[in-house]
Order: C-alpha cells, then sequence, then structure tokens
C-alpha cells in the first residue's frame, strides 16, 4: 500500500462572489493546479469557506453527481427544477444532473464550511436519465459510535444518499489519542482530508511505518490487496477527518480531465 500526503500548497484554490467564497481544492477543475486530478470516478471535491455571505448565480451541469455537504452554517440552492431548499450543518444536497439542470447556491454564515464534491458516472448513460435533487438533514444519517471515535456514514451502508457511481463517504471524529481502524478493499483507494486536527496512518502489515499528517492535509490510500490500516489522532486535540472511498479504476470510459 502506498499513502501520499499532498499539503495545502499542492492542491487548487478558487473564489466566488469576488472573494466572499474562498476554496481550498484537494481536486481541482483542469488548470487550477491542484496536484491530484482525480481519483477513480471521485471527479472534484472543493472545500468552500464564507465568512458572511457568498452567492454563485446558476449555471448549468450534465450527468454528475454533485454533492454539497455542510460543515458549518448553511447553503441556499434553487434550480430549474423548481427545487427552493436550504441545508444546516451534517446535512447534505444531492444533485443527479442526468440530461441537464442549472442551480444556483448560497452559503451563508457566519464562517459557512463546506464541501462539493463531483462523482462521475459513465457519462453516456447518466445523460440520458433525468435530473433528481434530493437533500438530507444530519439527523438522516447513520452513526457509529466506537472507543473515541463517531463515524458518520454519508455515503454507504444505511445511508439514504444513493449513487450510480461507487463511492463510500465517512465524516470521522476521533479524541485525542484515539484509533480507528479501517480496511481498503482490493483495487480501492481511500481518500481523506483532514479538517481538524492532525495525526497518522499506519499499516498494520508494516507497523513501523508511521505517515504523520497535519490540518488540512489530502492524503490517498491505495490497495492492491484487502488492507487493514489504522488512524491515530495527535494527542491533546480531536481530529475531524472527510474519508470517501473509491475504485482506483473503473470499467468505463472518464472525462478527459488534464
Amino acid at each position: 500500500m502506498q499513502i501520499m500526503i499532498y499539503p495545502p500548497t499542492m492542491q487548487g484554490t478558487g473564489a466566488f462572489d469576488g472573494g466572499r467564497i474562498t476554496e481550498q481544492k484537494p481536486i481541482g477543475f483542469p488548470g487550477e493546479r491542484s496536484v491530484v486530478k482525480r481519483v477513480g470516478p471521485l471527479f472534484y471535491w472543493a472545500w468552500a469557506f464564507a465568512a458572511e455571505e457568498g452567492y454563485i448565480g446558476s449555471h448549468p451541469h450534465q450527468a454528475f453527481e454533485i454533492i454539497t455537504y455542510v460543515l458549518a452554517g448553511k447553503a441556499e440552492h434553487g434550480d430549474s427544477l423548481g427545487t427552493r431548499s436550504v441545508v444546516g450543518p451534517g446535512g447534505a444536497q444531492v444533485m443527479q444532473t442526468g440530461s441537464g439542470v442549472s442551480h444556483e447556491e448560497r452559503f451563508i454564515g457566519p464562517d459557512m464550511e463546506g464541501f462539493q464534491i463531483w462523482f462521475e458516472p459513465e457519462l453516456n448513460e447518466a445523460l440520458k436519465r433525468k435530473p433528481t435533487y434530493r437533500q438530507f438533514d444530519h439527523e438522516a444519517f447513520p452513526e457509529e459510535a466506537g472507543e473515541g471515535f463517531i463515524r458518520k456514514t454519508v455515503i454507504g451502508d444505511r445511508s439514504p444518499v444513493e449513487l450510480v457511481a461507487d463511492a463510500k463517504m465517512w465524516d470521522l471524529t476521533l479524541e485525542p489519542g484515539a484509533v480507528y481502524r479501517h480496511v481498503i478493499p482490493a483495487g480501492h483507494t481511500l481518500t481523506a482530508l483532514a479538517v481538524r486536527g492532525h495525526g497518522a496512518w499506519t499499516n498494520a502489515s508494516a507497523e513501523d511505518a508511521v505517515t504523520p499528517f497535519r490540518h488540512k492535509d489530502f492524503m490517498l490510500l491505495g490497495a492492491a490487496a484487502d488492507t487493514n490500516v489504522s488512524l491515530q489522532a495527535a494527542d491533546g486535540e480531536t481530529l475531524r477527518i472527510m474519508l470517501i472511498e473509491v475504485p482506483t479504476t473503473v470499467d468505463y470510459p472518464l472525462y478527459p480531465k488534464r
């Protein structure tokens, strides 16, 4: 297994509404200078911030499955399907854009923070489907409490979010010094973004190989065979980390992204 760490200097950046919305982009669009261009069907990942309020006007999408996941503040959504909605902390807005839909977004603080993440299904098939929008509040997602950690499933087992693209996603919080164990299936890559705090990864088959990371680092853990990994929060601080697991390769053509 290989563990790659990408600090913020190796990620992309962006801004909207005259800088009222700023973004750190673990996986950016072409030209946004993120070192990681995609991971299997995981096409784009932006971490957005709005100190007060920012607006992104109506713009079109097709085929991609797009999730807005709110960490703090609120996200307003409006679209050409007639939807008007608001989601708060821990909630998600899910667009399966299919044959095409336009939407607008407003991020409302103080200190709004959230992700927009794009997953890529087989595009030619996706274009044949009607666009849909669904919204889920924090309470709709299952949580598991372990020894020193809480794992919320955003995409995957028992989650209300259903995508065509093969992906799983977790919002994980660890107490200081706590350990979380995860099995990465063969042929998959676990991506991770340190939202709060620092920590370290350990491969169970090479326990002397510890890979530390810091706040805002983006990480890729690729597994050719089923691999047991351990994640430990640093002493003295809580760790909050987002995990997305996808197949490293897919059996359909992907959008040519440079």
